[in-house]
């Protein structure tokens, strides 16, 4: 399917545009890029010239535009279904879209006090209480993901094979990594499983070659 192009925004800095991107990869779909920078005087020009929202990422497919990364992801399933993207026993499902849809709607205050950034080591800054309580949120949930569904399947991820929800997640295990946040060691272990990902690897080296550099 190469005549799927992902519109993507900066890679270090750009969580929204991790997730589906992730997603695409690891369903093995061939897809082109186009990458906009952000922050920069023609960006939001750039960005209308594909997405209806203004905003990135956008998925192009066959003269459709489909924008929001869970919507992205959801179309992506729906392409790749042997990828098992979505996990096929119905409650764990219904339990992965649940976590998803959190992490789309959730956690304002980890996103504000330490937004994604792939550049820098940003150990010890960004902790407020709201923030704290949010960590503390995503810890209890992976957990739980984790006891009730990974271990079971046998796998390193939330629902054992890696689904939408990790995908979801990805951007979070970045942020939990630049700010040194401290983890139990169950977090720890699932945040290496993503991390060693060819495709967050991938992601991660191409983010930390851009020439764009700013505070997001």
């Amino acid at each position: 399917m190469s005549d799927l192009t992902l519109v993507v925004g900066s890679k270090a800095y750009s969580s929204w545009s991790l997730r589906p991107w992730l997603a695409m990869k690891q369903a093995g779909l061939a897809f082109a890029e186009t990458v906009i920078p952000l922050r920069q005087p023609d960006t939001a020009a750039r960005i209308a010239g594909h997405s209806p929202s203004g905003r990135v990422p956008t998925l192009i497919h066959d003269g459709l535009t489909v924008w929001d990364s869970l919507a992205i992801c959801e179309y992506v399933a729906e392409l790749a279904p042997e990828a098992g993207l979505w996990p096929a026993d119905r409650a764990a499902r219904a339990v992965a879209r649940s976590v998803s849809a959190e992490m789309h709607s959730g956690f304002a205050s980890l996103r504000s006090t330490m937004p994604m950034n792939l550049k820098r080591d940003r150990k010890g800054e960004g902790m407020t209480e709201a923030t704290a309580a949010d960590i503390a949120r995503i810890q209890a949930l992976w957990a739980d993901a984790r006891a009730r569904f990974g271990i079971p399947a046998g796998g390193p991820f939330l629902f054992g094979a890696f689904t939408i929800a990790d995908a979801m997640f990805a951007p979070v295990v970045t942020r939990f990594q630049t700010y040194g946040v401290a983890v139990e060691a169950e977090t720890r272990a699932y945040m290496d499983a993503v991390l060693a990902l060819p495709a967050m690897e991938e992601w991660t080296a191409a983010a930390k070659d851009e020439p764009w550099e700013f505070e997001p």
